[in-house]
């Protein structure tokens, strides 16, 4: 069996690092696991997942002088006089967003406003009355709930959602499992969803909607069921997410929420 250090390297070398540069980073791997007192499969995830990720940061262009943080990438997701009616009801009317790369959008207002409807229109699985409706082809979707088989565990979901995007089994599964260590959650093998909590339950759904990497990430209240130290690993999750470019819409009824986030729309003001 391949030890992690070599694996690392292999997978380095794969992506185009030069053979003296990849050997070099997995010798500063190796020693920053052990300053950690670890082995280097639990301190960074899976090697091949490790590779890609420092690969990225490293190929990351400078930020250029001038820039702003947020709203530098191409346009994600891109609304334009949406609107909702079902028979004589108007849910809501003429909503315009424009989310980037880079950028977290907090869909707020109260219940009943349309604010689950709104986006399930982002995602494409409900069509608007009218308006258009723009977005990149690579769409993560974590609803409020459901999304789940009760009778499965989060392995065989790894697996079935990792089938859909054209991920072979293996690596589905160590992505699920690396995704899940981000929030603080190592899934039990033999544990179905029906035996799960409802935050555990969310925890999944949300490595489910991250699973096959996504330039854009739609959120309905994600953090349901959540304690407060699993909530704070998720906003950090989303700090990392807009980090790496993607672009975040999030629905919330937490108004603090909004100091994370750079556009409001506020669906109860219409």
């Amino acid at each position: 069996m391949t030890d992690w250090p070599t694996a690392f390297e292999a997978e380095l070398l794969r992506l185009g690092v030069q053979p003296a540069r990849a050997r070099r980073l997995a010798d500063e791997t190796a020693q920053q696991a052990a300053e950690n007192a670890g082995a280097p499969g639990d301190v960074f995830g899976p090697a091949h997942l490790y590779a890609r990720h420092l690969v990225a940061e490293l190929s990351a262009p400078a930020p250029e002088a001038g820039r702003t943080r947020f709203g530098a990438g191409p346009v994600m997701l891109s609304l334009s006089g949406v609107s909702k009616r079902y028979r004589r009801q108007t849910v809501f009317a003429d909503v315009d967003l424009t989310v980037r790369g880079g950028e977290v959008a907090a869909i707020v207002g109260a219940n009943g406003c349309g604010k689950s409807t709104l986006l399930r229109i982002c995602a494409g699985l409900t069509r608007p009355s009218a308006g258009t409706v723009k977005r990149t082809r690579r769409v993560g979707l974590v609803p409020q709930d459901g999304g789940t088989a009760g009778w499965l565990t989060a392995e065989e979901h790894f697996t079935l959602f990792g089938a859909a995007a054209g991920m072979v089994p293996g690596r589905a599964r160590s992505t699920g499992a690396h995704l899940a260590t981000r929030l603080a959650w190592r899934p039990r093998r033999q544990q179905r969803v029906q035996q799960m909590s409802g935050g555990t339950r969310q925890k999944l759904n949300l490595v489910l909607g991250e699973l096959h990497a996504p330039d854009l990430l739609l959120l309905d209240e994600p953090y349901q069921g959540f304690d407060q130290g699993t909530y704070v690993d998720f906003w950090q999750q989303v700090f990392a997410w807009r980090d790496a470019g993607r672009a975040i819409v999030v629905v919330t009824h937490l108004l603090h929420d909004l100091q994370n986030v750079d556009h409001v729309l506020d669906l109860g003001e219409r």
